[in-house]
């Protein structure tokens, strides 16, 4: 069985092992990363022998890290790496290059069919009727985007909302509100197989579905990192955050992973305190007691026009996995549709957490 891990702001981590009666056997550790002094790799390989194969990533990294040679220096390794490395070669993982992605970039939505088009889109993916996809969002007109789980009345003030113009919608992933502006936010969603993500767990899935933006935001200067859950940051504040939602795929399918980032490009801080309701409690885990000081436009950082933020986006993930150009069908669009006339705008979904 074969495994591969990009750990986060690391290297790739390779692992082939086979499982005999139970447990690990002939594992075999490779990768573009450094480890220093030489032995400590056959340390690694030694450590996975004969482990139970139901061990997971952290019990595994126990195992290697009380192996190392005593001043072992592992260098964009990490020993919790080469453990996820070995649940996804037991879990016959796939990798980003074992698809065909497709890129669906259209003109201004409105917030709701936004809603509506990652689920149909999903959907469709776990179905196995449309390949993995990027999908690069437009707004057609402001709004707040709540997550599933949260109180409506909690996380926005209906006046500012009314008084700004502003849409409110309920996304079908968990997580926290977002403010966005047409011109000022950009969003995008990933619609992957389950697969993709197998034998990682839900906080390493986020690390890994958000590498890629991490290495397109370096290539215009930005030092970023995931800062768990689901943010990614800079040194000078969160510029983005992520949610997710999994969707199983008929008749008990492994299904698709639906993850999505909004990063602010620009923002109007003082009418977004006017719509959101951002309370001390929320701020007090974030190292800031104003909420205009928790994120930080990528305007400031790069310099550069939102379009071409995005157009840089896309080349780097283009360059990593491959991306073709595509649309969403007739087909999808008027499920969406549908979807956002009979779902995301109505109050019983919008309110569902009053």
């Amino acid at each position: 069985m074969h495994g591969e891990y990009k750990v986060p702001g690391g290297k790739l981590v390779v692992v082939d092992v086979d499982v005999v009666d139970g447990v690990l056997r002939h594992a075999r550790v490779a990768g573009d990363f450094f480890l220093e002094p030489d032995e400590a790799l056959d340390a690694v390989n030694g450590a996975l022998e004969g482990a139970p194969a139901d061990t997971d990533a952290t019990g595994l990294a126990a195992r290697i890290e009380a192996a190392l040679p005593e001043g072992t220096v592992l260098y964009g390794l990490t020993a919790e790496g080469v453990g996820i490395a070995v649940r996804r070669a037991l879990a016959h993982a796939t990798d980003w290059t074992d698809y065909d992605w497709q890129l669906v970039h259209e003109g201004p939505q409105p917030p709701a069919l936004h809603m509506a088009l990652d689920e149909v889109l999903t959907h469709e993916v776990a179905a196995g009727r449309r390949p993995p996809t990027l999908r690069v969002w437009e707004w057609a007109s402001p709004a707040v985007i709540i997550g599933s789980f949260q109180s409506l009345r909690n996380e926005v003030d209906a006046e500012g909302a009314r008084r700004h113009g502003v849409e409110v919608v309920r996304r079908i992933s968990g997580g926290g509100a977002m403010f966005v502006e047409p011109g000022n936010t950009i969003t995008y969603s990933l619609s992957v197989p389950q697969a993709l993500v197998q034998g990682l767990s839900f906080q390493d899935s986020y690390a890994y579905l958000d590498d890629w933006v991490l290495g397109a935001l370096g290539d215009m200067g930005i030092r970023a990192w995931y800062q768990p859950l689901n943010d990614i940051a800079t040194d000078q504040g969160k510029i983005a955050g992520a949610a997710q939602k999994r969707i199983v795929g008929p008749d008990g399918a492994p299904g698709a992973v639906l993850h999505h980032v909004t990063m602010s490009y620009d923002i109007d801080a003082d009418k977004m305190l006017e719509v959101l309701r951002i309370g001390k409690e929320k701020l007090s885990d974030k190292g800031t007691k104003s909420a205009k000081k928790r994120v930080d436009p990528l305007r400031r950082q790069t310099g550069l026009p939102r379009e071409a933020v995005i157009e840089r986006m896309i080349e780097s993930f283009r360059t990593r996995y491959g991306l073709t150009q595509g649309k969403v069908t007739d087909e999808e669009l008027a499920r969406a549709q549908e979807l956002a006339r009979t779902k995301f705008t109505a109050p019983e979904w919008v309110a569902r957490v009053p």
